[in-house]
């Protein structure tokens, strides 16, 4: 038997004596087999396995999550994966937290029986015959009804979207989608679709099947629409369900085909409703100009748009958390002809480049190196110079070479390295250092 006791965290002294609080100690005294084998604390929630042994739920499933097949103190084999409520062990815990209770012990909820399969399944067959009906009150009911469960706890959340429910309401998003008249922004189907989309959001990632449907066609007209309401509610859900389907080239393929998207994308940078929105933006948009077809024409749009002075401006006053994922859209824009133009005739550009390496993280100081390369290399074909001279002066020579000190990739190493010779004939009387970015240099220049 050991001593059990709630800690003192408030910093102030109790009061007590020594032998105060010695005898507390010795007749606060949590029983054994009120502890989990697994984590020895008290169970909240016991279960028995078909090996006779108690365990607390959350402790004995991500043992079985983790592969093991095995009680874990008799080591025998389970002959089943059945985890049974132990009842009557449960309410002797909430009995012992009742008389204790003076001592700082707080009773324990009775737990709420997790769902299962067989529940879900029968709330998506549900959900399916009110989806045929275009029945919109049937189909919130049942809805609502795996929302609940879901955020009861983890365990529900994971037998829910185990059980193909992401791909149901994928399914429900495109019926409801076929049903409505897509130019108009007042639909009477909006609610429903909003309500799925925010319950999709809680179930990321996507399965497959969920993401190939969402990729149709009716489906992905109607999440731009959405997108381009003025509502924080439906934009933020649109916005993150697209975000997550950007990882497959098909669906950015089909993004890149609607017309409005560029310009609902850069509406949420230069008019940002919040960080969450304006960061999965950057990430469409990241995807977009990444893409391998039709990659030349997306740049020179978002070009166009005005999408070159939005990032550098994102880089001064932005958050910094919106930093990498910005450098990252600047460094691709550059790739086009239209996007080195643009950087090369705004004065930020350098110096902003310049500032972010080592000051970000490892991918962007990646990005920032990658940008300033393309610029010098698009600059030595005209044979101007000027970027090269507005380099030095904000003190690019120096922070490369920090750089290859502290180490970096093979690719930002090359490139480094390569702009290093590139910078170094013009560095006569040119280079300006800015002293808080270079107090750990080894040596000096």
């Amino acid at each position: 038997m050991f001593g059990w006791r709630r800690r003192n965290t408030t910093g102030r002294k109790t009061g007590r004596s020594k032998k105060q609080q010695f005898r507390l100690d010795k007749e606060f005294v949590l029983p054994e087999h009120f502890r989990c084998p697994i984590s020895l604390d008290l169970m909240k929630d016991p279960v028995t396995l078909s090996s006779g042994i108690t365990y607390d739920r959350e402790s004995i499933e991500k043992w079985l999550d983790d592969g093991n097949f095995t009680c874990p103190v008799t080591n025998q084999v389970l002959r089943s994966f059945d985890r049974i409520p132990n009842h009557t062990l449960r309410k002797m815990i909430q009995e012992w937290c009742q008389e204790n209770r003076n001592s700082g012990v707080e009773r324990i909820p009775t737990p709420k029986v997790p769902v299962t399969g067989m529940e879900v399944y029968e709330i998506l067959s549900s959900i399916e015959a009110s989806m045929k009906r275009l029945d919109q009150c049937g189909f919130l009911e049942s809805l609502k009804k795996i929302n609940k469960w879901g955020f009861e706890s983890e365990r529900n959340r994971k037998c829910i979207v185990d059980n193909g429910t992401a791909a149901t309401l994928a399914n429900a998003f495109v019926a409801f989608s076929s049903d409505d008249d897509h130019q108009s922004l007042e639909s009477h189907n909006y609610n429903v679709l909003e309500e799925i989309l925010s319950s999709l959001n809680w179930m990321f990632p996507l399965e497959n099947d969920a993401r190939k449907i969402l990729g149709l066609k009716p489906s992905l007209n109607m999440l731009v629409l959405l997108m381009k309401r003025r509502e924080f509610s439906s934009t933020e859900n649109a916005i993150l369900v697209v975000k997550e389907l950007c990882y497959d080239q098909e669906f950015i393929e089909a993004l890149v085909g609607i017309e409005e998207v560029h310009e609902v994308l850069v509406r949420f940078i230069k008019e940002p409703i919040c960080h969450t929105i304006t960061k999965a933006s950057l990430m469409v948009i990241f995807s977009m100009v990444s893409s391998s077809n039709h990659h030349e024409r997306v740049k020179t749009q978002f070009v166009e748009m005005g999408l070159v002075s939005l990032v550098l401006n994102l880089l001064i006053d932005g958050e910094k958390h919106l930093h990498e994922i910005a450098l990252g859209v600047f460094d691709r824009i550059l790739d086009s002809k239209e996007g080195r133009e643009a950087a090369c005739d705004n004065d930020l550009t350098m110096p902003v480049l310049v500032k972010k390496i080592l000051r970000v993280s490892e991918l962007a100081t990646e990005y920032s190196v990658s940008s300033i390369w393309k610029l010098s290399r698009f600059e030595k074909q005209s044979n101007e110079g000027r970027v090269l001279f507005e380099a030095l002066q904000v003190g690019a020579f120096q922070k490369l070479v920090l750089l290859l000190q502290c180490g970096c990739g093979d690719s930002t190493k090359e490139k480094a390295t390569q702009l290093l010779k590139l910078l170094n004939p013009y560095r006569a009387g040119l280079e300006c250092i800015e002293s808080s970015d270079f107090k750990n240099l080894k040596r000096s220049f």
